[in-house]
């Protein structure tokens, strides 16, 4: 059976970046699964997926447009510390989820200098080319449970 709309996959991957630094990797534990055509993995690795069967093996480099956008400057900004209330110690590597016009979002800490704390809204890998090494391990039908919720259920998806 072929990945296709309406069906779930199961595959390992390893991700790498250009410089072949590893960043994730579902090897030694279960298989990632998700419903194809849902958007529940980035567009160029489902693409890519797209007529794939269990047993075939592939890489594939995903640009930053099919994965985590480019870098957005305009999403780097300068903050006074006040709009933080009640969090005294503030450093890099934080995150915090912040209001902004686009809706809620994830904002990391990149620089505390005196009253100013710089923050990033960019994904950590925008920007960024990501290669995969792939293994289909199983496609099967999804069920009409996991159509009407847009993900799937069970082993390597969601439990509820």
């Amino acid at each position: 059976m072929e990945i296709a709309q309406r069906r779930v996959a199961y595959i390992h991957y390893t991700l790498t970046n250009d410089a072949g630094v590893v960043l994730d990797s579902s090897r030694g534990a279960q298989p990632l699964a998700y419903l194809h055509g849902a958007g529940n993995i980035i567009a160029g690795l489902e693409n890519a997926l797209a007529g794939k069967q269990a047993g075939d093996k592939f890489t594939v480099r995903v640009e930053p447009a099919q994965a985590y956008g480019e870098r957005d400057e305009s999403l780097v900004q300068q903050v006074p510390r006040r709009a933080f209330a009640g969090i005294s110690d503030i450093r890099p590597g934080m995150s915090f989820q912040a209001q902004s016009s686009r809706g809620p979002m994830r904002v990391v800490v990149t620089r505390v200098a005196g009253d100013m704390i710089t923050v990033d809204g960019n994904h950590p890998l925008a920007g960024e080319a990501l290669n995969f090494d792939v293994e289909v391990t199983e496609v099967r039908e999804a069920s009409a449970e996991e159509l009407s919720h847009g993900h799937v259920h069970g082993p390597g998806g969601h439990q509820h």
